[in-house]
Formats: C-alpha cells, sequence, structure tokens
C-alpha cells in the first residue's frame, strides 16, 4: 500500500533545522567576534605589554664599586674581574655531589671550595647560581669550555672581585664586602622599590668599616640591558641600554703610610691607636691590632680560616680602637684635674702631701710601690702621676659630679664617627649603677667605689676613640667635634668633590687659663714626668700622660707581680698625647693590651706618630724593632724624611702569594670607574690638599722598608666581644702612671 508524504510537513522540519543550525553558526560567530574584540581592543595594551614582555628581557647590569683612597689618593680598594665556575642547583640534571665529583675531573675543586659552597647555599635559592670555584685561570676556562655539554646548570661567569691591595692593612678601618645573606635580603625588602631597583642583580654588600658605613655611596647606579629573546628564551640580539654608574670615590683623612708604621710598631702584640686632628676632628690614624685581610672574605672565607680567626685568643676579630672598652688608668687624670678648676674643688697651686696611700675607712689604697711623693700641686700631681692627690680629689667630688664632668667629653656615649658599630663603654654614675644592675644591694652605689675612679680605674671603661677625641677636645678649648675617617665623596661622573664638613657637636667653652695649666702639666710629663725618656730630643714641644690600667684585681695585702700572672692578666700599658703645645694639630690615645706600664710600651708608639706628623721624621728599623719588643725610649739610628720612604707592598687581587715591591705610581687623573683587571702595582689618585705647615707625604720611594706581614688574620662582625675585663670597684694597689 503506498505510503503517502506531507511534503509541506517535512519542509517545515527541514527549514526549522535550517534556522537552528543558522543561528547555531551566528553565535558561535558572535563569541569569536566578541572575544577578538575583547583580545584586540579591551585588553590590547595589557595583552600587547605581557607579549613584550616575553620576547624582551630586562637584565640588570651591575655597577663597579666605588674606590677607596687615603688622603694622598694611594688606592686602598678597587675592582678586578675575573671568571668563576657556578652552579644554578634547580637546572641540574643528575645530583649535585655527582655534578660536583664530575666537575673535579675536569678542574681542581678542593675540600674548602666545597665547604664554601655549601655554606652559600644555606643563603640562597635554589634558582640563584652559586660560585663553586673563583678566579679561574685562562687554561681552566678553556678546559672547561670543551666540557661544558656535559654540565647543565653549570657555567662559567666574569664577575667583578673586590680587592684591597694592602692586605691586612687598615683591615678593621675598611671591612670588607660578602655576600647579601637571607637575613640582609629580608631587610632590604623593607626598601623603597627605588632602593631595591638599584640592587637587582648585585650579590655582594658592605659588612664592617667603610664598606658598610658608606654602602650606598659605593655602591653606585645600576643599569640594564633589553634583550630580545626566542621562544627557548635565548637571547637573539639587544634593544637598547642603560649603563650602570659607578659607585662614587671615597678618600680617607688616613695616612695609609702612617696607618702602615703604626701597625708595624705594634709588631705581635695587641692594642689600639686612634689619632686625631683636633682642629676638624678628621681621624689620622686608626689602629686595632691585631687585624685581619679583608680580601678573605671577598669570595666566601674558607672554615679553616673562619676557625682560626674566631677561635684566636687574640681576637683578630674585634675592633679594638672602635669597640674595645678598657680602664682609662692615669690618662684620665688630666680630665679629673680640669673638674677639679672648673668645680673649684682644686687651684693649680694647692698643695696636698702624697705618703704614698690613702685610707677611706678600712680600706687602703696605695700608689707607685707604696712610696710618697711628698708635696704636690696640680702640675706635680700629673707629670709625676700621683695616685693619691686624685683618690683624694675623687672622694671630694663624688661619682656624679664626676659623670657630670666627664660626660661632655664624650666619655660613656657614643662620638658620632663615621662607621658603625661604635661600643659606649661605661662612665659611672649612681644612676648608670642603678639601671645596670638588678639585686638591690649591686643597685647602690658606695662611697668607697668612687676613690679609684679618680686615677681612671673601678666602673670606667672606654674606648681609644672616647679618649682620643676627649683628649682632642681638652687640648682645642672644649670644642668637640664628631670624628670623622671620610675626608670627602668624589662623584665619578661629574668629577665634583663633595668634602664631608666638620661637625662641631659642642662647645665646653673651657677657660683658657684652665687649659694652659693642664696643657702646661701634661708638657711637664715630657719634660720631667714620666716619660722624659721617651722624649729626650724631640724637635716640637708636646704634651702626654703614661697610665696603666689594672686587667685583674690584685688584692689588697698582695703586690702586683707581672711575671707571677698570666700575660692576659698583666696590665694594660696606655699613653695619651698632643702636639704641638701651642697649636695642637694631632691628639691621639695608645694601648697596648698587658704590656705593663705606659711609659714603656705605649710611650714609644706615640713619640713615633708625633715625629711622623709634626717633623716629618720616620723611624730607623732599629728603631722600629726595639719599640716592638717594648725597649724603645728617644728614637736610636738615623731617621728618614717621610716623603722618602715607600709604600707599603701591594698585593694582586688578593693573593697572598703575589707581592708588588712598592713602585713610583702612576700619575692618575680619573678617580672613576674601578679597574676591570687585576691590579698590577700600587695605584694613586691626586691627594688632597694639605696645610703648608706639614711635611710632603708622598715623593720618589727607595726601597728599604717592608712592614711586617702576620699570616692573614680577618674579621666579621661577630666581633661584639669585648677586651678583657678588668674588675670594677676600688683596686687594691694602685697602677704606675
Amino acid at each position: 500500500m503506498t505510503e503517502l508524504r506531507n511534503v509541506e510537513q517535512e519542509l517545515d522540519r527541514f527549514r526549522t533545522r535550517i534556522l537552528a543550525a543558522g543561528l547555531a553558526v551566528l553565535v558561535c560567530f558572535g563569541v569569536l567576534i566578541s572575544r577578538l574584540v575583547v583580545l584586540q581592543i579591551v585588553k590590547h595594551e595589557e595583552l600587547s605589554t605581557q607579549a613584550e614582555k616575553n620576547r624582551i628581557a630586562i637584565v640588570p647590569i651591575v655597577p663597579n664599586r666605588g674606590l677607596i683612597v687615603d688622603r694622598n689618593g694611594i688606592v686602598l680598594a678597587d675592582n678586578y674581574s675575573a671568571y668563576t665556575l657556578e652552579i644554578t642547583r634547580s637546572q641540574l640534571a643528575d645530583d649535585l655531589e655527582t655534578v660536583i665529583d664530575q666537575l673535579g675531573e675536569v678542574l681542581e675543586i678542593q675540600q674548602r671550595d666545597r665547604r664554601r659552597f655549601k655554606r652559600l647555599m644555606g643563603d640562597s635559592k635554589s634558582f640563584e647560581s652559586i660560585p663553586i670555584r673563583t678566579k679561574l685561570t685562562d687554561e681552566e676556562v678553556a678546559r672547561f669550555t670543551a666540557q661544558r655539554y656535559r654540565f647543565p646548570g653549570v657555567e662559567i661567569k666574569a664577575r667583578l672581585f673586590r680587592n684591597y691591595p694592602f692586605g691586612d692593612l687598615a683591615g678593621h678601618m675598611l671591612g670588607y664586602i660578602g655576600r647579601i645573606s637571607q637575613r640582609e635580603k629580608e631587610e632590604m625588602a623593607e626598601w623603597s622599590d627605588e632602593d631595591q631597583a638599584n640592587y637587582r642583580g648585585t650579590e655582594v654588600i658592605g659588612k664592617l668599616g667603610i664598606e658598610q658605613s658608606y654602602e650606598r655611596e659605593l655602591h653606585g647606579a645600576t643599569g640594564f640591558e633589553e634583550v630580545e629573546t626566542s621562544a627557548g628564551g635565548h637571547p637573539v640580539r639587544r634593544l637598547r641600554s642603560e649603563p650602570a654608574t659607578p659607585g662614587n670615590t671615597i678618600r680617607l683623612s688616613i695616612d695609609i703610610k702612617l696607618q702602615a708604621l703604626v701597625e708595624e710598631l705594634f709588631g705581635k702584640r695587641r692594642g689600639a691607636l686612634v689619632a686625631i686632628d683636633p682642629r676638624n676632628g678628621e681621624v689620622l690614624a686608626f689602629v686595632s691590632k691585631p687585624g685581619f685581610d679583608p680580601n678573605l672574605f671577598v669570595g666566601g672565607i674558607d672554615q679553616d680560616s673562619w676557625k682560626e680567626l674566631n677561635e684566636s685568643l687574640d681576637k683578630p676579630l674585634l675592633n679594638r680602637a672602635l669597640r674595645g672598652t678598657y680602664p682609662p688608668g692615669s690618662t684620665y687624670k688630666p680630665f679629673m684635674a680640669m673638674a677639679a678648676l672648673i668645680t673649684g674643688k682644686r687651684t693649680p697651686g694647692q698643695v696636698i702631701i702624697d705618703n704614698g696611700s690613702f685610707m677611706f675607712g678600712d680600706h687602703r689604697f696605695r700608689s707607685h710601690g707604696d712610696h710618697g711623693l711628698g708635696a704636690v700641686d696640680m702640675a706635680k700631681s700629673i707629670a709625676q702621676s700621683s695616685n693619691v692627690y686624685y683618690y683624694m680629689l675623687a672622694s671630694e667630688m663624688g661619682v656624679d659630679m664626676i659623670h657630670d664632668q666627664m660626660a661632655p667629653y664624650g666619655f660613656g656615649g657614643k662620638t658620632g664617627i663615621d662607621l658603625e658599630g661604635e661600643a659606649t663603654g661605661d662612665l659611672p654614675s649612681t644612676e648608670w649603677k642603678r639601671r645596670k644592675y638588678k639585686r638591690p644591694e649591686q643597685k647602690r652605689w658606695y662611697a668607697g667605689e668612687t676613690i679609684s675612679l679618680g686615677i681612671g680605674q673601678g666602673y670606667n671603661n672606654f674606648t681609644m676613640l672616647q679618649l682620643a677625641s676627649a683628649q682632642a677636645t681638652l687640648v682645642d678649648g672644649g670644642k668637640r667635634y664628631a670624628p670623622r675617617i671620610v675626608h670627602a665623596i668624589e662623584n665619578v661622573v661629574t668629577r665634583e668633590t663633595r668634602v664631608i664638613s666638620s661637625q662641631l657637636i659642642g662647645d665646653l667653652q673651657l677657660k683658657p687659663e684652665h687649659v694652659d695649666v693642664v696643657k702646661r702639666a701634661m708638657y711637664g710629663v715630657t719634660q720631667s714626668g714620666t716619660s722624659t725618656k721617651v722624649f729626650v730630643g724631640a724637635p716640637y714641644m708636646s704634651g702626654g700622660k703614661t697610665g696603666t690600667a689594672q686587667a685583674v684585681t690584685v688584692r689588697q695585702n698582695e703586690k702586683y707581680n707581672a711575671a707571677r700572672l698570666a700575660e692576659y692578666q698583666r696590665d694594660h700599658a696606655l699613653y695619651t698625647a698632643f702636639a704641638p703645645l701651642d697649636a695642637p694639630r694631632i691628639a691621639l690615645a695608645v694601648i697596648v693590651e698587658n704590656a705593663g706600664f705606659g711609659a714603656e710600651s705605649a710611650a714609644p708608639i706615640a713619640r713615633r706618630v708625633l715625629d711622623y706628623v709634626i717633623a716629618g721624621r720616620y723611624p730607623s728599623p732599629e728603631d722600629i724593632a726595639l719599640v716592638q719588643k717594648g725597649q724603645g725610649a728617644a728614637p736610636v739610628g738615623p731617621f728618614i724624611a717621610v716623603g722618602d720612604v715607600p709604600l707599603p707592598p701591594a698585593r694582586l687581587g688578593g693573593s697572598e702569594s703575589e707581592i708588588v715591591e712598592s713602585a713610583q705610581p702612576a700619575a692618575s687623573g680619573a678617580s672613576g670607574a674601578s679597574s676591570a683587571s687585576a691590579p698590577s702595582a700600587v695605584r694613586r689618585l691626586a691627594p688632597m690638599s694639605a696645610p703648608a705647615d706639614e711635611p710632603p707625604q708622598a715623593r720618589a720611594l727607595q726601597r728599604w722598608w717592608v712592614p711586617r706581614r702576620e699570616p692573614a688574620a680577618s674579621a666579621p662582625a661577630a666581633a661584639a666581644a669585648s677586651t678583657p675585663p678588668s674588675a670594677p670597684g676600688a683596686p687594691k694597689k694602685g697602677p704606675r702612671g
């Protein structure tokens, strides 16, 4: 039977299907068009930027670190370029230890390299490259390049290394640079965006000394390169670049030749010396012995060297000039005398009888081996260093009056020097003791504790920086300047020099007649007092004061006998000095630890420093040898004109084995970018101008003197330890002046 078809119905169904399909196609095209509009119009700028970022990489250009030079333009810190072998752990195709072992078959990798690498791993992310070997030779670079395909994640990089040409000379003052630690990275995260951007790509930062305190000036400004990359991230071509700006040149007030002399005079002994120009606060010498070689830290110090330095009984990590605190001993007496004049407790001509001891209750405070000086006025009390005179004075003044008179000189506080990490020491008072101790019986001040303060013992505890600054303030009539080591900052691009102006932080307005009394009394120390033998034949008039400070307490019924004590328990030797007498240009404080009488060990060092600065005289080699042994008095042998003395030998690229004998440096008018290769000799920039009355400091050099160089010591900021302790309270024997 024939089936009849409904054509109209089928056509309607077909048209419906066509319409639905057409609508579906239109909707799809609408979605595509709308998405295209969003991508091409609405989000065009955003997506274009992302695409550009994928195509273009911004590579930071790390600037050359600025130079550090002394007052005569001698370069104390510069840079040189060298190759390093570096590992990026996240890109390794094999186990780390296996890769290092395989690298050892191509290049020499010592155990200390492995230990340093593991230590650096603790402060780095897995995607950061870490050096396993530094300062590769050209032969080693070629050898690895030939095997490069075997080591994904390992590459050769060219880096700038910091170099300290004179090794351990002035190491504490210069400081050093080191790899940025994780803690420092966290601190940098709090910096402004601009500052963080300026350190992008930078892996090292100043850790101590000038390197730390003037980090922003020395770092410079980071540049950048825009590099077009392929889909695989490989560079194709450089589009544009902004060169990095080298760090500025830091010019110090230090004379490195004088610095080398002082360090040589100390020999193997421990101690510190700070010399300051009273007229403006400029530091002329800043010595802490033993020192350390900053070059050890540039590529990361190895474990053996760190252990040796950190565990040494000599504490080479301690900056004794900045952080070492000591009782000032009899060097405190001129300040006590000035306090007595100001408060009216004494007049210059007032006489007391020094019978060798002072009784306070049932305590006997001794003086100079129990023999007295007889009738003593103020001048004789300083020249002959009478303890009894100052025991009595301290008892009359009381601890709080002494504190109030001494605080304006800077004792017990920071001097304001342009170095970080300065210790404050202790200037005792009743309030100070209440804050310092916890138990009620310890908080109380006992009258007997005041007596020893008069001779610089007891709770008194100061740095050599404080003592030198106070001495400069006293002889300059009360004008107190913040000590500063940096004289000027030189912009390497504009050639402009910004002199760091002297900062007057206090004026005690001392009466000239009072200052003259104390200065003349200190002059007497060099003429008829405790340092007479040392200053015989000096071609200038100077003032000084010897001091002997206890390292441990000696009981009341015992006498001090150095031979029975261990070396670290013996008295410290101190000396303060200034010259010339009427118009001082230098004031200094020096301590030789556990060396005994100040006139025997400390005063001879001070005499040679004054000879250098005031008379332009340099001691003979035999004289230096005597001073090193603690046997120096007046200089012996023919002196040498300062200008005829060669510079200390320089090292190449921080290598201990490569020593360059001093030669006449080539004149260099550029104080600009750091060297791009290892230095071949001592470098010199133009010297800073000096007053006409100062002797010339740099002329033709004759090779006759080589400073002693001990095995390199080094020192990071872990040097927060204090100096050998001194027992507080009343001493039971009177130290010599």
